[in-house]
């Protein structure tokens, strides 16, 4: 199991907890609006650092993206080894035709 799947699985055994004793849980009360705004919030700082160079910076700014990231998926049901699934399905495929294929759709 990797930190993804183990961060994944606290996420969503919070669905269930007190908001007042976990933050995760408190976004999660909040609604999937608010996870999606706060995963906006964290994406942004995430390219300012990447455009200012500071790679410590960057690293703890990634960190904090994908488990807001986690949490916006949780707050709309869908789970990490579906988003997983869809990355295999990708798998081997360039980003040239896979763009492509969407606009099909």
């Amino acid at each position: 199991m990797t930190a993804l799947d183990r961060l994944a699985a606290t996420i969503e055994a919070r669905k269930t907890a007190d908001p007042e004793s976990s933050w995760t849980a408190k976004l999660l009360a909040s609604g999937p609006e608010k996870c999606a705004e706060k995963f906006g919030e964290e994406a942004v700082e995430a390219i300012i650092e990447a455009v200012r160079g500071d790679r410590v910076r960057l690293t703890a700014e990634a960190a904090d993206v994908l488990y807001h990231l986690l949490v916006m998926l949780a707050g709309r049901d869908v789970a990490l080894a579906d988003v997983l699934a869809e990355l295999e399905r990708r798998e081997g495929r360039s980003g040239l035709d896979e763009k492509a294929a969407r606009r099909r759709r």
